[in-house]
């Protein structure tokens, strides 16, 4: 009996990781989250680069104190510049042997062993290595000789990930310099514990492998290096696993640790992009693989830069999606403006019909069609300048793909330029015509409001956001999602605007309802 409750608890206890299920909603959770860290990237890079310059202005005329610095600074460059990183370790180098400090010399010769397959430097990487009698150095030394053994080799092997053979030499000796870094680690560090949950990974041990990375990522910090790796490890399981699930949640914390920490030199966040687009999350996937590619630029490894350029099919892939998604955009528009000017051609001779046989209101029958008249003419000249932009539009298009100059193409969309044109376009026009049918709109909606929260608009300025909103619930269209579309916002803005309005009101429950009977001309 106390064998078989023995074998059940370490059953239990070997298969903890599995009993832990990633919901949609948390991997939805995790991606909002890693949108948010993205907006706030430039702060991280540029703390990143003001603790850097903070190191460079401590050194001195003290050499021995320099040596120290020059370490500090070069692993404070890694994953960040590379070449920065080996410029700072070769100047180390170079200064410690000139004072005749064998030990950290050495040490700064494997940190640059360690880095120089990310910028190509395979040859000069490994011959550095060799170099180094690891007989002769003292037990820290020789922890690191086998920490950059196993990272120089996972280098190269990732260099020839395209050439199977050659990877899988290279992957051999990593995993037999980790193995050696492990047995002289302390076996309570979450450092062993990272290293050999990567070994039971790459040894088959899956169970062994996630049990051990989710109770190390549960005790690192999320700004980390180490969480990054060790979510990315756990990324590797569960594509191993084929749980999307999993392998999205882990790929998105691992970038949120990169981002965090300022680190460049990464394949997470081209990973998830390329699993999103897979998945049809166009926008996101064009997004992180953007990022991706930027980064690896922005770090100069050279490695790096390699392997993001894989993720141009992703981002070319995702232009052509969001080019397409525009287009329809763009005829939807034409459509509803269509619709627009029918519906408000209908209102007018509404008015026209109502009040023929009123002769007091004959001045009003008279600028009412006006009104109509010029009302028409405007929405008929949107339509006509939509038409018209849309064709040219699509050439564009068409010569910057046939043409293979798909990267124009993304800085015309990305800019947001040519929508910002046609937006401004629209309102412009749209504001004159309501208020050429409702003269007195603005102060109507004022004298809903509370004194202190009227709506003042800004110099040269006809309807601003908020009044466009109700210009058209004062026309019928009352849907959010509609109105959304109409001004280029998302729903929750329109929600937000409307909410806001509401709160402003002096009789809030009927405050929509007393816009609608505001009426044209007074």
């Amino acid at each position: 009996m106390k064998k078989t409750l023995l074998f059940i608890i370490s059953i239990l206890a070997c298969g903890t990781s599995y009993a832990i299920s990633i919901s949609d909603e948390k991997v939805e959770e995790t991606l909002k989250r890693l949108d948010a860290e993205i907006e706030k990237r430039e702060i991280y890079l540029t703390q990143q680069q003001n603790t850097i310059d903070s190191l460079k202005s401590s050194l001195s005329t003290d050499s021995t104190k320099n040596l120290s610095l020059l370490m500090d600074i070069g692993n404070e460059y890694v994953a960040f510049d590379n070449d920065s990183a080996l410029f700072y370790y070769e100047k180390g180098y170079n200064l410690a042997k000139s004072l005749n400090i064998d030990s950290l010399a050495t040490s700064f010769r494997l940190k640059r062993a360690t880095y120089l397959p990310l910028a190509g430097f395979i040859d000069y990487a490994t011959n550095e290595y060799d170099a180094i009698d690891s007989t002769q150095l003292n037990p820290a030394l020789l922890t690191q000789y086998y920490e950059a053994g196993k990272q120089l080799y996972s280098y190269i092997s990732s260099y020839f990930g395209n050439y199977p053979n050659t990877s899988s030499k290279w992957h051999t000796l990593s995993l037999n310099y980790q193995a050696k870094l492990i047995d002289r680690l302390d076996h309570s560090s979450l450092t062993y514990k990272l290293n050999i949950g990567e070994q039971y990974l790459d040894l088959g041990e899956i169970s062994k492998a996630k049990a051990t990375l989710e109770e190390t990522l549960n005790s690192l910090n999320e700004s980390s290096n180490e969480y990054a790796r060790t979510a990315h490890a756990l990324a590797r399981i569960a594509s191993i696993e084929k749980n999307d699930n999993e392998y999205i949640y882990y790929l998105a914390l691992s970038t949120i640790a990169d981002i965090k920490s300022a680190t460049l030199e990464v394949v997470s966040m081209q990973e998830l992009g390329a699993k999103l687009l897979e998945l049809n999350d166009i926008t996101r996937a064009h997004v992180y693989s953007s990022i991706a590619l930027a980064n690896a630029v922005r770090c100069k490894a050279t490695m790096r830069m390699i392997q993001s350029s894989k993720a141009m099919p992703v981002i070319d892939q995702a232009h052509e999606i969001e080019t397409q998604n525009w287009q329809r955009v763009k005829s939807f528009i034409n459509i509803a403006s269509i619709f627009l000017v029918l519906i408000l051609i209908g209102m007018l001779i509404y008015l026209i019909f109502k009040n023929k046989h009123l002769s007091t209101v004959q001045n009003n029958l008279v600028i009412a069609n006006n009104i109509k008249e010029v009302y028409i003419s405007q929405f008929l000249n949107l339509c006509s300048t939509y038409m018209s932009n849309l064709s040219q539009f699509s050439d564009i298009v068409n010569r910057k793909i046939s043409s293979g100059k798909v990267e124009d193409l993304y800085k015309i969309t990305k800019s947001g330029k040519f929508i910002e044109e046609q937006s401004k376009d629209f309102y412009d026009i749209f504001d004159n015509a309501f208020l050429n049918i409702y003269p007195t709109f603005i102060e109507n909606v004022n004298a809903l409001l509370l004194p202190d929260k009227q709506i003042e608009l800004k110099e040269n300025e006809k309807l601003n956001t908020d009044l466009r909103i109700l210009a058209f619930m004062k026309l019928g269209i009352e849907d959010s999602s509609r109105i959304a579309q109409m001004l280029n916002y998302s729903v929750n803005t329109i929600y937000a605007y409307r909410n806001k309005l509401k709160n402003r009101a002096i009789d809030r429950e009927n405050f929509e309802e007393n816009v609608m009977n505001i009426k044209s001309i007074s």
